[in-house]
């Protein structure tokens, strides 16, 4: 059975079009809550007394290759409410289809954070601008970020190693979940005593995975001496990386009479090894 296209169809529920023009290369349509009551969003008092309008200029959904721009015409109510403390608001829309004070549709909203989820932001950003989606990849991130929420479940396996603000001059230390692969926090140094303080606010913690640094790993043994401490693959292999070369270097006489030579070529060698200066003279 067909069923006749309403202008009403192609913009978020809850609107009514009252009116659809071009302007350049954008569609503009303008468009009015259908409902006639406003609710306060202090004291949720009923409102019909309109104040004043206003328009809101938001970007939806593109259409036939064009950018949509809704020319929202918005209203202000008087709150009757004796003991509220706002007189005047403006109206609320419904929840999910257009927030307080944004740009965007909450349908626009989401495809622009799966962009930014799915491609990051250079390449989000230019994919929708082919998409006839302007939006930045600054504006991507910056989505992504507000939507994302912290897991409510607690903690139970970290990471913690120090990053460089600013390499050689001034050092921080991050904070991972391991069961999460997330970035739980970042502490503004690395002396023990914040890691140690941050520590004990958390003392669901058991796993704490460190560097080969006595800093924290004192930290942990003071603030969460339940926790069993390991080290994490990154600095395993270090480790392993660092006894083979020094088995290697006190090896290299006998390495030397094995083979032949007095001398290896350097081109035989791999950086790390040539790097380490484990083949002396002697």
């Amino acid at each position: 059975m067909q069923q006749a296209l309403h202008r009403s169809s192609l913009v978020p529920r809850g609107f009514v079009v009252e009116s659809a023009y071009y302007e350049g290369d954008k569609a503009v349509i303008e468009i009015r809550a259908s409902g006639s009551v406003g609710l306060c969003p202090l004291c949720g008092t009923v409102s019909r007394r309109v104040h004043s309008r206003y328009r809101r200029r938001v970007t939806d959904l593109p259409l036939s290759g064009r950018i949509v721009q809704l020319l929202v015409v918005a209203r202000r109510f008087r709150c009757d409410a004796v003991l509220c403390g706002r007189q005047i608001f403006t109206e609320r829309f419904a929840e999910g289809v257009l927030a307080p004070s944004a740009r965007r549709t909450a349908r626009l909203d989401s495809i622009v954070h799966h962009l930014g989820l799915a491609l990051g932001g250079r390449p989000a950003a230019g994919f929708a601008k082919r998409l006839m989606l302007p939006v930045s990849k600054d504006t991507l991130l910056r989505v992504v970020r507000r939507r994302h929420r912290p897991p409510a479940d607690p903690l139970r396996v970290i990471g913690i190693d120090d990053w460089a603000w600013r390499r050689n001059h001034r050092y921080a230390s991050i904070i991972c979940n391991l069961e999460r692969h997330r970035v739980v926090t970042l502490l503004p140094d690395r002396e023990p005593a914040t890691a140690q303080a941050w520590l004990a606010a958390h003392p669901t913690i058991a796993i704490v995975a460190r560097d080969r640094g006595g800093g924290y790993g004192e930290a942990a043994a003071k603030a969460l001496p339940h926790a069993v401490q390991v080290a994490d693959r990154w600095h395993l292999m270090e480790n392993a990386s660092r006894a083979f070369l020094d088995a290697v270097r006190k090896s290299m006489r006998q390495i030397r009479s094995a083979i032949g030579a007095t001398t290896i070529d350097p081109e035989l060698l791999t950086r790390p090894i040539r790097e380490s200066a484990a083949f002396g003279p002697d």
